[in-house]
């Protein structure tokens, strides 16, 4: 990035728009209080929904880490590392179809787009419960990522059109609750479900699959009937002539959000070949991304086998899921208060650091616990690893949009890094592999030594801002100084000149007005 560049991206503050942006003749008509209830509407409106929706998603997902503990594997016939590639297929299919699904989504919309990826994904879930075989284990995995496949940038997206850019930072990090709270849930729900192993001669697995896939293609139609598509077509999908904001409303939220970024009233067709010189030549950029695929990638995989590892100290296998779902119900109040840490005091590199080296250290108590024969002890590591696991990311989400110029760069900044988190779970669904159980050494060892690369890049992050601070407070105190001085010299120049020796002194008035004529006038 160019010292220009530098100077014009405040690293603790939204970029401002573009003067040749500020086309908008706007001006707020409305009050404080107008605003309040309009906003709290919207939230009580948008923000279940996306969230119900993040919840959905992370549930199909995750849900295949469950039915290992009964007895999958086993019955489909794969092993393993077949079992892995499945994984890496799930990966692959979102990151094939992310980006053909946000140009679907910014045709149609969002309320139309994110209702039908539920009912797809749904759908491929539910009918994961037919598997016989390592094809078919294969090919569903490859299509629930496809189904999948732009979900993720279409909340964060959505978000953006409906709020401002302050009020989406803090509504991403409530978004991605809906993953966190999907996490947790999955595996205390399946440790119900999965006793249902001989209901109508059929394997615990099978009803998991079954009722989880229902559940989301009963929450589409609850996206269809709610989720609004856009200012210009404030309704839903299902319900085209029922308006959810009044004609009040939608003026006081769309000219708030055009207030604060003009150019998101203007839509494109496409992004320019600028705009991507300029996303693609940001190095910044590329850092963020590689702390997403350091932080994801171990992430992933000790997502998938924490109900094994957990089973593998020595606890029943159905109650092993519902054990792995502890630290993941702890992590929402700890990622909350690093979110409000991050946002209230203006501390983004330091969350990600602290989160990172959270992170990092649960790997390296694996890796000690695992030598010892101390159940609990074992226990402990992997309900630090999952406490500390996840919320990095979307903390790390919120940095780099700080590290972009503009609307557009921001976008293209937003895709490359979801990217990059999909593109972690490839590599990730390798590192516990069959050779290596059940004390996985390996696999802890590459993550501690892949969080390390990752926790190196934050800090050499945190340090280049704490750089672009200092160099801006310097030229900020270079031109106060300037103008101070500018200022010092018209004062002289106002000011009369001194008395000299053949010039007659100031004359000066007494109490009574009248002159008083020094006697040392020549």
């Amino acid at each position: 990035m160019t010292t220009s560049d530098d100077k014009s991206v405040d690293p603790d503050h939204y970029s401002a728009p573009k003067d040749d942006e500020e086309v908008l003749t706007l001006y707020r008509d409305w009050t404080r209080d107008e605003e309040v209830r309009a906003k709290r509407k919207l939230d009580f409106i948008i923000m279940p929904l996306l969230f119900l929706g993040f919840f959905c998603l992370q549930l199909d997902r995750g849900n295949i880490s469950n039915a290992i503990t009964d007895k999958f594997m086993e019955d489909v016939g794969i092993t393993q590392n077949q079992f892995n590639v499945g994984q890496q297929m799930l990966s692959l299919g979102i990151v094939l179809f992310e980006i053909p699904s946000n140009m679907i989504l910014y045709r149609v919309g969002p309320g139309k787009w994110l209702t039908l990826q539920l009912f797809l994904f749904g759908t491929v879930s539910t009918f994961q419960a037919f598997q016989t075989n390592y094809g078919s284990f294969i090919a569903t995995r490859f299509l629930l990522g496809m189904t999948e496949s732009g979900f993720i940038p279409g909340g964060l997206w959505t978000l953006s059109t409906w709020y401002t850019r302050k009020e989406t930072a803090k509504r991403v990090m409530i978004f991605y609750f809906g993953n966190q709270f999907g996490q947790a849930s999955s595996k205390l729900l399946a440790y119900g479900i999965l006793h249902m192993r001989g209901v109508a001669g059929r394997s615990g697995w099978f009803w998991l699959f079954t009722i989880m896939g229902i559940f989301t293609v009963f929450c589409g139609f609850i996206l269809g009937f709610f989720l609004p598509d856009s200012f210009k077509h404030p309704q839903s999908t299902f319900l085209p002539g029922v308006n959810l904001f009044t004609e009040r409303e939608l003026h006081i939220l769309q000219s708030r959000v055009l207030l604060d970024d003009p150019m998101k009233g203007k839509k494109k067709r496409r992004i320019g070949q600028a705009a991507f010189r300029k996303a693609f030549s940001n190095w910044r950029l590329y850092v963020h991304v590689l702390i997403t695929l350091s932080n994801n990638g171990p992430q992933r995989a000790f997502d998938t086998y924490a109900p094994t590892l957990v089973n593998g100290f020595g606890f029943a296998a159905l109650t092993s899921n519902a054990m792995a779902s502890v630290g993941l119900f702890l992590q929402i109040p700890v990622s909350f208060a690093f979110s409000y840490v991050s946002d209230h005091f203006n501390k983004r590199g330091e969350t990600v650091i602290a989160g990172f080296s959270m992170h990092l250290l649960g790997y390296v108590f694996n890796r000690i616990f695992t030598e010892i024969n101390l159940r609990g002890l074992r226990y402990f590591g992997v309900v630090w690893t999952q406490t500390f696991g996840t919320f990095s990311h979307p903390l790390n989400i919120t940095w780099m949009s700080l590290a972009c110029g503009d609307s557009e760069e921001r976008a293209l900044a937003m895709a490359m890094v979801i990217m990059g988190a999909n593109i972690a779970g490839i590599y990730g669904a390798q590192i516990f592999r069959s050779d290596d159980k059940p004390r996985y050494r390996r696999g802890f060892s590459i993550n501690i030594a892949v969080l390390t690369i990752g926790l190196s890049l934050a800090v050499i992050r945190y340090i280049d801002d704490r750089l672009r601070r200092r160099r801006r407070g310097n030229a900020s105190q270079i031109q106060d100084d300037s103008a101070s001085e500018r200022n010092a010299h018209s004062d002289d120049d106002l000011k009369a000149p001194p008395p000299s020796d053949v010039q007659p002194q100031t004359v000066l008035i007494d109490a009574d007005f009248k002159p008083n004529v020094s006697v040392a006038v020549k």
